[in-house]
């Protein structure tokens, strides 16, 4: 009797702004799931959604895995970008051999730009009060 073969997974942690992405692949045949919708209802802009898809795209794994993702914290545009980075790091696991390719794309480089915090005195981070000579 002939064993079928093991089914793996492979996770990525993807962070961008505020936003916290785990990322699972499993095999399949190209599905996006984010918090348990599909990528064009939970993402809504095709931007982003091409955003989202661009590691896989680049590695050339579009039709070989399944994205499963769980996704919390910041806006749409955070969450997308920590989606790719999740995929990305996933990708890597499941093929070391990827590394190059998606490091050249830039696809493995976590965001640093954060919300820069407010100051006192100001009304933001840098907007000073109006200025009234009388």
């Amino acid at each position: 009797m002939a064993t079928a073969a093991p089914e793996y997974m492979y996770w990525g942690t993807g962070r961008r702004k505020c936003s916290v992405a785990r990322v699972r692949l499993v095999p399949g045949d190209g599905k996006i799931i984010i918090n348990g919708k599909p990528i064009s209802e939970y993402l809504g802009r095709p931007i982003l959604e091409m955003r989202v898809r661009a590691p896989l795209k680049t590695a050339g794994v579009e039709d070989r895995f399944d994205v499963l993702v769980n996704v919390y914290g910041g806006g749409l545009s955070g969450q997308a970008g920590a989606i790719r980075h999740g995929i990305a790091r996933a990708l890597v696991e499941a093929d070391p051999e990827l590394r190059p390719v998606l490091k050249k794309a830039g696809y493995l480089t976590r965001d640093p730009r954060m919300k820069e915090r407010k100051k006192y005195g100001l009304k933001k981070a840098r907007r000073a009060p109006q200025f009234s000579k009388r």
